[in-house]
């Protein structure tokens, strides 16, 4: 090995493990418009600081390890790092506090609520220095919530397609919700619709499951539909939920 190597590796980087709040709590920090903010209350274990249990937070929730590892030096840390700026007492709590966390907007996939939520409390209810932990509150930046597209359309198409304006929409989900064959779901969103209903949906517990396969329900709600529109001169509708198998 070089003498230049030598130094290189002395000085650039030293292996174990040390205190998240060295690197992860930065009272100093001001927040940004662009920051998803989480506050957390934290209980830390007999012995552990509370900002030692509010860097652990921001630590592994962002780009923190259990131990300091040579491949921190590939990437700029305190760009894309999780901060926890702020922790006060929880009043009448003994031993409780709220650590805020400010996370980099990069650190997130746009659209996705999945990606946000695992990368926040997908990893950090396991740690031995806390004895309890809840996420209480977070604020999602506008810049963010952009990156959502939401549904294809709102209430304005669907009054369009029902052809109903100036009153609120009437429906229901169809009950009991399991159990019925497709037959009489039909039969039960007919009587539904035909009594006065606009539209009625299905409970998100039905899926394709055996007593009631999706497509004949698809089938007898269309019917259903088309004939409790021939009887009432009104236009109906049922909302199916469509679902599909895990590799599908």
């Amino acid at each position: 090995m070089s003498p230049q190597t030598e130094t290189k590796a002395s000085v650039g980087f030293k292996a174990g493990v040390k205190d998240y709040k060295l690197t992860y709590y930065t009272p100093e920090y001001e927040t940004k418009d662009t920051d998803i903010l989480a506050a957390f209350r934290v209980t830390p274990q007999p012995g552990v600081p509370p900002e030692e249990a509010g860097a652990a937070v921001a630590a592994e929730s962002s780009t923190g390890t259990w131990t300091t590892v040579w491949t921190d030096g590939l990437t700029s840390l305190d760009r894309y790092k999780g901060r926890c700026y702020h922790i006060e007492p929880v009043a009448g709590e003994e031993n409780q506090y709220i650590a805020y966390v400010a996370y980099p907007l990069d650190l997130f996939e746009e659209g996705s609520v999945t990606n946000m939520f695992t990368s926040i409390v997908g990893n950090v209810f396991g740690f031995k220095a806390l004895r309890a932990l809840r996420l209480e509150d977070l604020r999602i930046p506008t810049s963010y919530v952009k990156t959502f597209q939401g549904p294809p359309h709102g209430i304005q198409v669907e009054r369009d397609k029902l052809n109903k304006y100036g009153r609120p929409l009437l429906g229901c989900t169809i009950k009991p919700k399991l159990g019925l064959s497709a037959k009489n779901y039909g039969r039960a969103v007919y009587e539904c619709l035909r009594g006065g209903l606009d539209f009625t949906k299905d409970d998100e517990n039905v899926n394709s499951q055996p007593f009631m396969r999706w497509r004949d329900r698809f089938c007898f709600c269309a019917e259903a539909i088309y004939k409790a529109q021939a009887e009432t001169g009104e236009i109906k509708g049922h909302y199916l939920n469509a679902t599909a198998g895990t590799c599908e």
